[in-house]
């Protein structure tokens, strides 16, 4: 048993420091029964997660099945600073009560992977907050400017004379103080965050609280095109509140190759059963669609339901298979005469009129199932359907 739950946990991982505290860990909770904690925290900068988030998610529900008792710290303080990990300028700031609405929606979302009776939400404000000027002082004693200009965004931000405010500095030192009040066990989080995640464990060391958290890091869940990261603004996510029809599509459209990596960092699936289903691809027993089709209902499932996971898979093969039309289409209303592109913008299957008019010249918009080539078409009074690649749908009147 000890043996399957390492693997689990060790499943899909980029780095772990500190594996024999996990393992030791592990046997007090086989042996006596003993829990322990695992943190991971979340700065509530948006209020939707996708499923690259859910990565560590996945990863501490994996913790809860081996008798991890989650810290799922919500950093309402941090995220009015804004994590410094990555960027090139000084974040926009958050207001309180943007913070406060983000964080509800992540309570929201996170629960249905995790196990809510084996969850610790906490908020970093509440032991933050009562720090006060002369702890914040002491803090800041623990680490030097010699040591912060080491990590690499902001060494190239430095040598490129660009601004690092003192706030930014602050970050990585309150993140590691989150470690010292919660005295955590174990901190996860992504292989960007290996500078913040190491400083708790200094800080633990520091404050002498009598423990050094282990560290394990996930890799970065790559988006659709399978090169770059999963990220809204690269529109190249599947959002854990998109509509069943749109995620199961959305899995649908990955490329074989990328299926294997989110069966391993986010299918429930264990490893074992995971390898049989690659072994089964590989001697021509199982189609490459039909174990896409497994994984895109067991995401459906677990954000909405089994119920919408069979509708969706019921609603691509009549859409995708068969050439039909979806059955429920949003209806939008437009007066006079109306340019294709203006229309594709109206019905929201496209951002702008110049993408519209890049998605007719590449063959990828139809009317009532009929190919448009025409960038200067006028639509007239009139129903149509209006489709832009295989999952855009609108109905369109033209009064």
């Amino acid at each position: 048993m000890l043996q399957e739950a390492l693997q689990e946990i060790q499943r899909g991982c980029a780095e772990i420091i500190d594996n024999e505290n996990i393992e030791k860990l592990l046997k007090a909770y086989f042996n006596e029964g003993r829990a322990y904690t695992v943190k991971a925290g979340f700065d509530p900068t948006a209020p939707d997660l996708h499923l690259g988030h859910t990565v560590l998610l996945q990863k501490l529900a994996t913790f809860q099945k081996y008798g991890a008792k989650i810290q799922f710290l919500i950093g309402d303080f941090t995220a009015q600073i804004g994590d410094p990990t990555g960027k090139s300028a000084t974040r926009k700031t958050l207001t309180q009560t943007e913070v406060i609405e983000n964080a509800q929606s992540y309570k929201e979302q996170v629960f249905k992977i995790l196990d809510p009776d084996k969850t610790d939400v906490v908020f970093n404000s509440e032991w933050i907050n009562p720090l006060g000027a002369s702890g914040m002082l002491t803090l800041t004693t623990t680490f030097n400017v010699a040591r912060m200009l080491e990590r690499d965004d902001f060494d190239k931000r430095y040598k490129s004379g660009t601004s690092i405010s003192i706030s930014e500095f602050i970050y990585p030192l309150l993140q590691g103080y989150d470690s010292v009040h919660l005295k955590s066990d174990i901190e996860i989080g992504g292989t960007d965050q290996k500078f913040n995640l190491l400083m708790g464990r200094h800080l633990q060391r520091a404050y002498e609280i009598g423990k050094e958290q282990s560290v394990l890091m996930m890799p970065i869940l790559e988006g659709l095109d399978g090169v770059q990261k999963m990220s809204k603004s690269l529109n190249n996510y599947i959002g854990v509140t998109d509509a069943p029809n749109d995620m199961f599509g959305k899995v649908l459209s990955i490329s074989d190759a990328l299926m294997w990596r989110y069966y391993e960092l986010l299918s429930a699936k264990s490893l074992a059963e995971i390898q049989e289903l690659q072994k089964g691809v590989e001697d021509g027993s199982l189609h490459p669609k039909k174990v896409k089709e497994e994984l895109a209902q067991e995401i459906v499932a677990r954000f909405h339901s089994s119920e919408d996971a069979v509708a969706a898979k019921a609603e691509f093969e009549k859409v995708h298979a068969q050439s039909q039309i979806p059955t429920d289409l949003e209806t939008f209303e437009l007066e006079g005469e109306v340019w294709i592109a203006k229309a594709l913008v109206e019905c929201k299957l496209t951002p702008s009129t110049s993408q519209a008019r890049r998605d007719i010249k590449q063959g990828a918009v139809k009317i009532d199932q009929e190919k448009v080539s025409d960038e200067q078409l006028q639509l007239e009074e009139g129903e149509y359907v209006l489709q832009v690649g295989k999952r855009k749908f609108a109905k369109l009147k033209v009064n």
